[in-house]
């Protein structure tokens, strides 16, 4: 059934955000009304400001793994967010939610349970995180990115969509990257492109700069480092480009790169799958998180798509051996990334809402 109003939730990190924005931008292209329930003070309402939706903040409360006080704030925190999710929802009736994940999304994903509201969830890592599987019993579908996490022992519906990428990224242009940058549009050094996600990596960012006057030899340099992390004595270095984030002319500068250095989220890792750019991964320890990146990156390493340095051997000379070996190796990881299989993500999940909301309709029409 065509799809009038849709609630999408998500939050914590720009990864449990922006692979909805494709979602929501094409609801609003088919006159879907479009409403997002977020955190106050989160990154979500940066990220969606220029969409044209109504956006709900709710109280949320961090989902830890490890012991720590906030936890006895954050227990109070997730009834009270449930309760106005619950309220929220009652009033404006969705047809469906979307959840993208993430610790913001839990009140909202029980609070559309309480109303009867189907929930769509979509999990891009390859083992589902900790809000996805605390909110498994309350969703209807499951969405996720590659075929191994479909495979795994489930009571509901999973479908592998891939992950919605924006329209900007595979519509990136080398030249306008070169321009945006303040690069020659065909540098004589080759462009390397080192990510430490949306929050920065410290380690991967000082084993960079241990080791940037070798890197500055055969490339330039395009540091995202993360928020407050710019380092003001290397800003006039010739070759060293750091930004804090890039979010305008992203899809232009991942197309500038010629090679990639990142941590292996997993929405990034899709998104150098889908535009095939050759890639060393530097995942994050299990000391810093459930160890989800250490898991993306031996799939993607199986499968002869990722090269990957754990963190524990990461210093200057292992990441100049590793970028080394990766430049040499470029043909060949070329032409294994053109091997994997770039799904219309969008669409699939956009079926799944519509299903889902279809089934709750003719289920509660028979049960009047």
């Amino acid at each position: 059934m065509p799809l009038k109003r849709v609630a999408v939730t998500g939050g914590g990190t720009a990864g449990h955000v922006v692979p909805a924005i494709p979602i929501m931008e094409e609801l609003l292209r088919r006159r879907c009304q479009v409403d997002f329930i977020g955190s106050r003070a989160g990154i979500e309402r940066r990220l969606l400001a220029a969409l044209s939706i109504r956006y709900h903040a709710v109280s949320v409360g961090k989902l830890r793994r490890y012991f720590s006080l906030a936890n006895l704030v954050d227990c109070l925190r997730i009834p009270i967010g449930i309760g106005q999710a619950a309220w929220l929802l009652w009033r404006i009736r969705p047809d469906v939610v979307f959840s993208k994940g993430g610790f913001v999304s839990f009140p909202a994903v029980v609070g559309a349970w309480l109303n009867r509201i189907p929930v769509v969830a979509h999990e891009s890592d390859l083992t589902p995180g900790l809000a996805n599987r605390l909110a498994k019993p309350f969703i209807d579908t499951l969405c996720v990115n590659f075929e191994p996490t479909a495979a795994l022992p489930s009571d509901k519906r999973t479908v592998v969509t891939g992950t919605p990428l924006r329209h900007t990224l595979s519509a990136g242009d080398a030249q306008r990257g070169c321009e945006l940058l303040g690069i020659d549009a065909l540098p004589t050094r080759k462009v390397l492109l080192i990510v430490g996600g949306s929050l920065g990596a410290v380690k991967l960012n000082e084993v960079v700069r241990s080791a940037l006057d070798a890197l500055l030899q055969n490339w330039i340099v395009v540091h995202v480092c993360g928020p407050g992390r710019l380092e003001p004595e290397l800003a006039k270095t010739p070759g060293y480009l750091q930004h804090e984030y890039i979010d305008d002319g992203w899809g232009d500068v991942i197309a500038a790169a010629d090679m990639v250095v990142s941590r292996a989220g997993a929405n990034a890792l899709y998104e150098w799958l889908v535009l095939a750019k050759p890639h060393l991964l530097v995942p994050l320890p299990r000391t810093a998180s459930r160890g989800d990146q250490i898991e993306n990156a031996a799939f993607a390493a199986s499968k002869g798509w990722s090269d990957v340095i754990p963190e524990q051997e990461l210093d200057a000379a292992s990441l100049l051996a590793g970028i080394a070996q990766l430049a040499e190796q470029s043909a060949v990881r070329r032409k294994r990334l053109a091997t994997f299989r770039e799904r219309d993500s969008t669409a699939l999940i956009l079926a799944e809402l519509e299903r889902a909301a279809t089934l709750r309709k003719e289920h509660d029409s028979a049960n009047l």
